[in-house]
């Protein structure tokens, strides 16, 4: 069973990795950090590829196609393997990185609850609250800030850019991300 495994995950593997250099690009996108203040820095960073990543995820596993789970989990697993590179380029010792990704996984999937949920609902609002919550790390409040509100409406037209895209296309690891820039052209 074991040797099975080995071989079964590895059919979309190059494309999931595709598809997750596509969701790290767009969050790379500097507009995020100069005109939304995205906090820059690892944990900033790190939030803003799960969001991307985690509409990404949605969208494959919401779709009909046999291959859209598998290739769900083929960029959830791009994701945490190059989490656990890059921590280890950046000098974090063998014994920690385990326990590391292990706190990475964990938060990644809490704000995949509430991102789903959000785009599921077609709630801005409660995308709002949680950017706000887990990007910048502040309490939800009543009425979230011009930057929290950008960013969940960013989210929710990268969520809808997405359903549109050809389950064909995602296949091969082609996805298109709207720039943050021209989205928000006229936010913050």
């Amino acid at each position: 069973m074991g040797l099975f495994n080995l071989f079964r995950s590895r059919r979309h593997e190059r494309n999931g990795f595709l598809l997750y250099g596509a969701a790290v690009g767009a969050a790379r996108e500097p507009w995020l950090y100069d005109r939304l203040a995205v906090p820059d820095t690892l944990d900033g960073r790190f939030d803003t590829v799960g969001l991307l990543v985690i509409l990404l995820i949605q969208r494959l596993r919401n779709d009909p196609d046999p291959a859209g789970a598998p290739l769900a989990q083929a960029v959830f697993d791009a994701m945490f393997a190059d989490m656990d590179l890059n921590l280890r380029e950046m000098g974090v010792g063998d014994l920690s990185v385990g326990k590391k990704v292990k706190e990475m996984w964990n938060a990644f999937h809490g704000r995949a609850r509430a991102y789903e949920a959000a785009v599921e609902a077609g709630d801005a609002d409660a995308m709002a609250q949680a950017v706000l919550r887990n990007i910048w790390r502040r309490e939800p409040e009543a009425e979230p800030d011009a930057a929290a509100a950008a960013l969940a409406r960013y989210a929710m037209v990268v969520a809808a850019a997405l359903a549109s895209q050809p389950m064909a296309a995602l296949v091969q690891g082609q996805a298109h991300f709207p720039l943050a820039s021209e989205v928000l052209a006229d936010a913050a």
